[in-house]
Parts: structure tokens; sequence; C-alpha cells
């Protein structure tokens, strides 16, 4: 069962909305009482990186400083967690290649994310990246090198030529590159334990995961989020891994971030039961295989380029019903009334102090079911605005005060409302994330469905003006 899993790991995705440090303290004290082992700490541009690599420090917000990183590391470790760094070094570059300065290690000029794995150049700048993760991490021994969604590899000009020499893959490619970067570490550093994501082997043969040179290098981690995820299909790739010589492995389910790409409010059934579907998966599993421990991740972008997932505050309860599922071996009234006592019975139940960010979590809840109304989503096809305020009245500046006026004053109010709404999340937010965080959750969530509204408002302004002594 996964319960007995040696470890439980929460993916802390700092791509995106990166939370205050105070408030990180709050979320790891979270977590450990919610029996977590370990975090899963994805920086991107969040690291203080120096030197020739500062340019990769966030620019809308300041990154963490070394001593921040380090007080939440002292914090975590006093909870009896690690800290386990995640640091891309082939696919999901897009942090460090959409710098003009990086523009050429690129595997395909219009593809930020994926790094040319024929320079010495990009072996070079991914060893310097990790040199500095590590050395910020005192006492590290265990480190994740990504290498998940290596999108449109072999299609620069260099993988060409080299795939056209006769019995060359592009499998062969990606192996390649891996084993090049975990030799590196294992050079620097002999005692770490490399843990990378699996996708990019999932359709190779035991025989070529054999002969790559991986084997013994790095523990495979395989990643599934969905609800329904297919348990014998998973069993069954987690198999050949073992038969392949990676016995040691790592899986990886989600709590929030892998819904859709925009989603605000994460679906607690939807996780519980991707959940279950792992423990199914777990207790299928042969002896032969050494399962280290499952990562619960949270993204907070699908890729540095896309907008924000869900916020940590909305998803903690989620988080806590998916490992009191795994503590329980199903979500059962029990592992129900454990997450009940370790956040407060509900999102509406009063007080702050069990669940940092609960009125953050409830206003956002509360904004989000508003502007997915009906009323606001299909204003435009309200039977008064296609009837007496249609595309056509407007170009003609020909319409019906009385109505055009009734139709002012709904859409005026509608605004009203959001806009108060609005106001109480941004206080909310900007206690917990930088004001960059909050300006990009409001134009993403709130702008796309107000300014309809504001431009009807504007556009019967003008019309009466036209109609009216």
């Amino acid at each position: 069962q996964l319960s007995t899993l040696r470890k439980k790991l929460v993916h802390l995705d700092l791509k995106g909305a990166p939370p205050r440090v105070e408030y990180l303290h709050k979320l790891i004290d979270l977590f450990s009482k919610l029996g977590v082992d370990g975090l899963l700490v994805e920086y991107e541009d969040m690291f203080p990186y120096e030197g020739e690599l500062k340019l990769l420090q966030a620019t809308t917000q300041h990154a963490y400083s070394r001593e921040e990183l380090l007080s939440i590391q002292e914090f975590a470790k006093s909870k009896g967690m690690e800290v386990i760094p995640l640091v891309q070094t082939f696919g999901h570059m897009e942090f460090v290649l959409k710098h003009r300065p990086m523009w050429n290690l690129r595997e395909v000029p219009y593809c930020v994310g994926t790094l040319n794995p024929h320079k010495d150049e990009g072996v070079r700048l991914v060893m310097e990246m990790l040199r500095q993760v590590v050395k910020l991490h005192p006492g590290l021994n265990t480190l994740h090198i990504g290498a998940d969604e290596v999108y449109v590899l072999g299609e620069g000009e260099e993988s060409k030529k080299w795939l056209a020499s006769p019995g060359r893959t592009v499998e062969q490619l990606f192996l390649s590159h891996v084993t090049k970067v975990a030799k590196a570490i294992k050079k620097a550093w002999p005692h770490m334990t490399i843990v990378m994501w699996d996708d990019m082997m999932r359709d190779m043969s035991q025989d070529v995961l054999k002969a790559s040179g991986l084997v013994g290098l790095i523990q495979p981690m395989l990643w599934e989020y969905t609800p329904n995820l297919d348990v014998d299909k998973t069993v069954s790739l987690l198999e050949k891994y073992c038969s392949a010589g990676m016995s040691d492995l790592w899986v990886a389910s989600s709590f929030k971030g892998s819904t859709s790409v925009y989603t605000c409010v994460p679906c607690t059934q939807r996780h519980v039961d991707n959940h279950l579907q792992w423990l199914k998966v777990a207790a299928s599993l042969s002896s032969a295989i050494n399962l280290q421990g499952i990562a619960i991740t949270g993204w907070q972008r699908y890729d540095h380029l896309s907008v924000l997932c869900e916020l940590m505050p909305v998803a903690l309860p989620s988080l806590a019903a998916c490992v009191e599922t795994l503590n329980h071996g199903q979500f059962s009234s029990e592992a129900q009334s454990k997450v009940n006592e370790k956040l407060g019975p509900t999102l509406t139940s009063s007080g702050d102090s069990l669940f940092p960010g609960r009125r953050l979590a409830e206003s956002i809840v509360e904004l989000n079911s508003l502007l997915n109304s009906d009323d606001i989503r299909l204003f435009e096809n309200d039977m008064f605005v296609r009837g007496w305020f249609s595309p056509y009245h407007r170009r003609r500046k020909m319409v019906t005060p009385l109505i055009t006026m009734q139709i002012h004053s709904q859409a005026s109010a509608f605004l009203t409302t959001v806009q108060q709404k609005v106001e109480a999340v941004r206080e909310e937010m900007v206690r917990f994330y930088p004001d960059s965080t909050a300006q990009e959750w409001i134009e993403e969530h709130v702008s796309p469905v107000v300014s309809p509204l504001q431009r009807i408002t504007e556009d019967i302004r003008a019309c009466v003006k036209e109609m009216v002594p």
C-alpha cells in the first residue's frame, strides 16, 4: 500500500504565484501536521542565481534571497521534512532559454523550452545551475533533474545531422544527454541520489533502457494525474523499468494544477480519485520494485509561459484529502474527519488559525462562482441586449433610451458587485503573495469577464448622448 511508502513529498511549484516567506512557513507547518515527509521544490526563476546566471532571476517580483532559502530549509528540517530541489535540465527550460543570451542553446528557435543536447555549453549551463542550487542546500542528498516533455527533440539542425548516422534514434539522443548530466552530477557529488520524470522513457523498450547507461544512475518518477488512471498500464510500466534494472522508483500524483491550464478552484474529488488509483497501483506491484515514495504535485503553471493554475489556499482542502486518502488507504469517514480536524470542517467555518489563507480561499471561491454565473457570462445574450442594443444598433447609434438605460443599470450593478469582491480578493491575496501575482490573477480571471460589460456601459452612454436632448 502507498500508506507504507517511505516518503510523501509535497511539490511546491514556484514558477508562478511564489508565496511570501512567512506564508511558506505556515504552509510547511500545515504539511508537517498532515504527515508529509518532504518538499519537492521547483524554484525556476525564484532561485537567487548569481554571477553569469543572475539574469535567470525573476523580474516581476524579487527572487527569494539566500537567507530566505536557508530559513525555509531550516524550518522544514525543524519539522522533520527534507527539501529536494527540482531543476529542469533538458525540457521545460523556458525560464532560461527565453533570455536572449541563451537563444543559441535552444534545440529549435521556436521552442523556448528544449535545450540543444549537442552543445557542451548547454551541459555547462545546466551544471552551473545545479552547482549553485546544491551549494545553497547544505547536506543535500537527493536532486530531481526534471527531463519531462522534451518537445521537438531531434528537429534541430545539429540533431538532424546526428540522427542521419545509421542506427541512431531520438530515444538515444534523449538518453545520451540525460546520462551525460547524471554522470557529471555523480562526479561532482558521488553521494547524490538523482530522480527524473519518466515520460520520455515510457515508449522505450527494456533493452534500450538497459543499454542507455542510466541504470544505477537515476530513479525514474512516474507521473499520472488523471482521476481514471489506467492501473494495469501503469503497473506494467513500473515493472518494465524494474526489469530494465531500475528497481528504485517513485510515483507522482496531483492535488492541484492538473485539471485545465486555467482552473481557478480545484475539484477535490477528482484529485482524491487520482490517489485512490495510485493506491491500487501500489497494491499490485511485485516485491522486486522498491517504491521510494510519492510526490503529490501542485502545479502553479503548466509551464513558465502559461497562465496561473489554482492558488495554494484554495487547494489545501484537496491536499489534505489526498494525504489522508494515502494515510488511510481510502477516503473513508475517518479520513474525512482527520481533514476536518486539521483544517476545520469546511471552507466557510470561521478562523484562520488551522488553515493558513482560509479567508483568501473563501473570497476566491465566492468571486469565481459570481464570474461563472450565467447572468454575467451570458449578459450579451440577454433578450433586451440582443433585442434593443445589438451590434447593429450600436453602429448606427439608434437606440431606445428607456430600455438601454435599464441595460446600463443592470450591467453597472454587476460591475459594482464584481469590483467589491475583486477588492476583497486583492486585499487578502497581497498578504500571501507578491502584488504582481494579485495583478496577474485579476487580469487572468476577472478582466476577460468584465470587459464586455464595461464596453456595453460605455457604448450605451455614447448612444444615449446622441438620442436624448
